[in-house]
């Protein structure tokens, strides 16, 4: 007899989702029952790790990834960087348990109320199948609704007793397409392009993610255009090091409308129009015109200005550059970076970042999350790898960074990958340093610790005083990861940073670098 476990097991070598990520419950016996050597399960310590691993991955290999959740309560865990992936446009597939179909009427224990309705809004589409028969086409569904642009997570909700039911094969699909431009929206762009005397790009998240930075770079020279990264962007989408690059775009309204003042063409691939983060008033200048290119009906929809073109965004800025003579306007300066600060003591964070920028080599894959060292990161340490240079959340839930860099490495095995994290961030999620030593990774992870939640602090200003529950001081960070079987350095004095990398970025090992920084935050903007 052939079950729909047996379907489902050939349904998901078909499209190459043979690693799951998980934390095994009772619900997922059937699922796991006599487990292919062919199929790799990467096990987590708690289901929000095996989440945010599982993005990390799909980021890092540009695939599709299922994740194995237990029941309502490991769910409930994950939903956090289910949230995360939602933000990331996560290809994800979270498959999780439910009570056997016998039991449901009486609300059993371990019993998912309503399991469809649980993780939305933030999957693309959730089900539990009426029947066990059903199972199989669900998941196929699934992947192709994950898989669709724009990418995110969907939630299939399985009962235990299904694995066992006899199901008939499934005919295999192949992946559904991207799509292209409407031409008459195109000419538009064109001729505002053409036309334009002072135009810049912004560049966000969905550029990268379609493997398209190579493509904008010759776009942005050809059109003799700079370049802004849109406001909270997750990946980095434009070579940072690049002389037409201006930086970031600040994550609220006014300051962006500033920034952008004195072009006369706007021209947004890839991300939001935008995503912000504070308040701190309007302008009394408006934005130029503007053209905002994605997949997403929604982000196009929510866009309070400018003319919106549906599209696959390596697809538009293809012909964007077909359509395109170079204009006779000259080329435009990009951002002019402060100098590279003094070594002193205690360690800053600008230090940090100005010595990792000279030991990381250019493609390295950086994964990051340092709210109150984010704008430093940027200015010290450029990313410069033209695709998947960096990884980081969208969405603001966090303990993403560490074991999102942990299911980078499984999925980019011949990247190097470097974590950037702060002390605060790495607690949320410090488990995963056992899944990096149970795989052997050859991962990085730098701790940059100002022993506080440095971030709050900064966004409520001085005249608020100090708030409370911001106070981290004196976790042993190096005598955790230690514990968990990683190879560890502290580094308490400015002089000791360059060797602890050079050795950590050498090793075969996971490794945590535990840096010890000036707890008063810096803010540069």
């Amino acid at each position: 007899m052939t079950t729909v476990r047996d379907v489902t097991r050939d349904l998901l070598r078909s499209l190459g989702l043979t690693t799951i990520f998980g934390n095994p419950g009772t619900t997922e016996i059937g699922f796991l029952r006599g487990f292919p050597e062919d199929f790799r399960y990467v096990l987590g310590l708690q289901e929000s790790i095996c989440v945010a691993m599982a993005d990390g991955y799909a980021h890092a290999g540009g695939r599709a990834v299922l994740v194995n959740l237990h029941s309502a309560g490991g769910v409930g865990h994950g939903l956090g960087h289910v949230f995360t992936a939602y933000r990331n446009n996560t290809p994800m597939i979270v498959l999780a348990g439910q009570q056997v179909r016998s039991l449901l009427p009486g609300e059993p224990f371990l019993g998912a109320l309503d399991a469809p309705s649980f993780p939305r809004p933030y999957v693309k589409w959730a089900v539990e199948p009426a029947r066990a028969q059903d199972v199989p086409g669900a998941i196929a569904r699934a992947y192709h609704v994950a898989t669709q642009p724009p990418f995110g997570p969907v939630f299939v909700s399985v009962p235990a007793d299904d694995w066992d039911a006899e199901a008939d094969p499934l005919p295999v699909r192949p992946a559904i397409p991207g799509f292209g431009p409407d031409p008459s929206a195109l000419a538009e762009l064109v001729s505002a392009l053409t036309a334009a005397t002072n135009p810049v790009l912004v560049v966000g998240p969905g550029v990268d993610a379609e493997g398209a930075i190579p493509d904008v770079v010759e776009l942005a020279e050809r059109v003799r255009a700079g370049v802004w990264a849109s406001p909270m962007s997750w990946r980095s989408s434009f070579p940072e090091d690049h002389p037409q690059f201006l930086g970031f775009l600040p994550p609220e309204e006014r300051g962006t409308v500033e920034a952008l003042h004195g072009h006369d063409l706007v021209v947004v691939l890839g991300a939001p129009v935008f995503l912000y983060h504070v308040y701190r008033g309007s302008s009394d200048r408006t934005l130029p015109a503007l053209f905002l290119v994605s997949d997403d009906e929604q982000v196009l929809a929510r866009a309070r200005v400018g003319v919106g073109i549906r599209s696959g965004v390596r697809a538009a800025i293809r012909a964007l550059a077909d359509s395109l003579t170079e204009p006779s306007r000259p080329v435009p300066a990009g951002r002019t970076r402060r100098p590279r600060p003094p070594e002193s003591v205690p360690i800053t964070a600008e230090w940090v970042f100005a010595t990792m920028a000279d030991e990381l080599a250019e493609d390295v894959l950086l994964v990051e999350e340092i709210p109150s060292h984010l704008l430093v990161r940027r200015e010290y340490l450029p990313v410069r790898a033209k695709r998947t240079g960096l990884l980081s959340t969208g969405g603001g839930a966090l303990g993403y960074g560490l074991p999102a860099a942990v299911g980078a490495a499984l999925g980019a095995p011949d990247r190097k990958v470097v974590a950037v994290l702060g002390d605060g961030s790495s607690m949320y999620s410090i488990q995963a340093l056992w899944t990096a030593a149970r795989e052997h990774l050859p991962v990085t992870f730098v701790i940059v610790d100002n022993a506080q939640y440095a971030a709050v602090d900064i966004l409520a200003g001085p005249e608020n005083g100090k708030m409370p529950g911001v106070e981290l001081g004196g976790i042993d960070f190096t005598g955790l990861a230690a514990s968990m079987g990683c190879h560890t350095h502290r580094v308490e004095h400015p002089h000791e940073l360059k060797s602890a990398l050079t050795s950590a970025l050498a090793d075969d090992r996971p490794t945590v670098v535990h840096v010890h920084v000036d707890p008063n935050p810096t803010v540069l903007y």
